[in-house]
């Protein structure tokens, strides 16, 4: 989640009306910094959650691994003031997903028990939580409904459309073995998939970069799903 407000919602005028004191609260929460390199687990998942940790600027991304050794990628994200481990704060639990430091970044360690102490004593604080929480878990919801329910050409198609039509908030993979994890699937299938969409020259692939080729033939594509 986001330590900011999301611009949309029920509740944003207020949030945003009360977020410079929730900031300051905040981060008089914080223990210290601690730097990770590229490739470092920030959370792993299975673990005891004892710290939430706040990334002010900086692209992480998170997995998650079945015992069989499959890893499925939720996506990268280029960090705003985002706050992990949030989930199992709130419900006690071992960590669900691993986050990973894409890149070197700096990052805040944040007392679990002051939070605490801070929601019990600021309760109208909790709305950020609330709201954010909400905004993410629909987002999430929306791609594991469509991993699901629809074909991996279906999914990589959909994917490519809706990040040229709005910004989303979890960013795709540059190397293709992240990316086929990031669809739920191996990386022998999702080179077929990629392969299958240039066929019928609706993208083009130049390395690792994939291409629109045109976008209402692409659109035509996935609405033969609907």
């Amino acid at each position: 989640m986001q330590l900011k407000p999301y611009q949309t919602g029920r509740f944003t005028a207020h949030l945003n009306a009360l977020y410079e004191e929730f900031r300051q609260a905040f981060y008089q929460c914080q223990l210290h910094s601690k730097f990770f390199q590229a490739g470092e687990e920030i959370l792993r998942q299975g673990q005891v959650v004892d710290h939430l940790y706040l990334v002010s600027v900086g692209r992480v991304s998170m997995n998650i691994s079945a015992v069989n050794g499959r890893r499925f990628q939720l996506g990268e994200v280029d960090c705003d003031h985002h706050i992990f481990g949030e989930m199992e704060f709130f419900n006690d639990t071992f960590c669900q997903w691993s986050v990973v430091a894409e890149e070197q970044i700096e990052v805040d360690v944040i007392c679990l028990k002051a939070v605490a102490d801070l929601l019990l004593e600021r309760p109208e604080f909790t709305l950020f939580f609330a709201s954010a929480l909400a905004y993410d878990y629909q987002d999430s919801l929306d791609i594991y409904t469509y991993r699901l329910l629809h074909p991996i050409t279906y999914n990589i198609a959909y994917d490519l459309w809706h990040r040229n039509q709005e910004q989303v908030m979890l960013g795709s993979f540059g190397k293709a073995g992240q990316e086929a994890e990031r669809f739920g699937t191996s990386s022998r299938v999702y080179r077929r998939a990629v392969k299958e969409l240039v066929d019928k020259g609706l993208i083009e692939k130049q390395g690792n970069e994939i291409r629109i080729v045109e976008m209402d033939n692409l659109k035509a594509f996935i609405d033969q799903f609907e």
